[in-house]
């Protein structure tokens, strides 16, 4: 069974954690982001030292790598149940990172939605100054580093958009106040959940009847 997913993309600094965070404690909604399962491993760990090498330089740690720990990671919030894939749809938040990424991903996830955040650049690498003063982010603590990120993001990420169908992508306005950005994701991703309950239990109503 592959998971039913949306996709939270979007340049740095576009809103997608704060937005994931929001989303994931919504009951039947589970978020993964992948730069805080990276920001958690042990840096004197040999895994989490290979990852700080890349990450601190603006550089996309390797595909087969990040694949992998998150696979590890998922499969471990199911068996202690923080996630119940028959029933949540997951909110991914950093990855796919490139077309190779989405690829390795085709047998673990179906993709039912990409929500794609649109800002400025420019104001996005405001928001990443600010928010590597507040938080202490050490991977978005120079502008050389932050630009090197978008950069990245130009040449690698953004071509994600071409790989899924168009009409799974909608585009929603980053810079819109913050609850403004929720309620547009909320009428894209209630529909979705809606249909999710209705293909796993599709007569909920004979149901309470049957056991009545």
């Amino acid at each position: 069974m592959r998971y039913k997913s949306v996709l939270l993309f979007g340049a740095p600094g576009s809103g997608k954690g704060t937005q994931g965070k929001i989303l994931g404690s919504i009951p039947g909604f589970y978020h993964s982001a992948t730069g805080d399962i990276f920001r958690s491993l042990d840096l004197q760990s040999q895994m989490g030292r290979t990852v700080w090498e890349y990450s601190s330089k603006g550089l996309l740690v390797p595909d087969e790598l990040t694949i992998n720990l998150w696979r590890q990671y998922i499969k471990g919030m199911e068996m202690i149940n923080q996630f119940h894939a028959s029933s949540d749809i997951l909110v991914l938040d950093g990855l796919p990172r490139n077309v190779k990424q989405a690829a390795l991903l085709e047998d673990t996830i179906e993709v039912v939605k990409v929500i794609h955040l649109v800002a400025d650049p420019e104001k996005m690498v405001e928001r990443l100054r600010r928010r590597a003063l507040k938080e202490n982010r050490i991977d978005d603590a120079s502008d050389t580093v932050i630009r090197r990120r978008m950069e990245v993001y130009d040449r690698d990420t953004a071509p994600i958009l071409r790989y899924y169908p168009a009409e799974k992508i909608e585009r929603v306005e980053a810079t819109m106040p913050m609850i403004r950005v929720l309620s547009e994701i909320i009428k894209i991703i209630a529909p979705l959940k809606e249909q999710h309950d209705d293909e796993k239990d599709p007569h909920p109503s004979e149901a309470l009847v049957s056991h009545a």
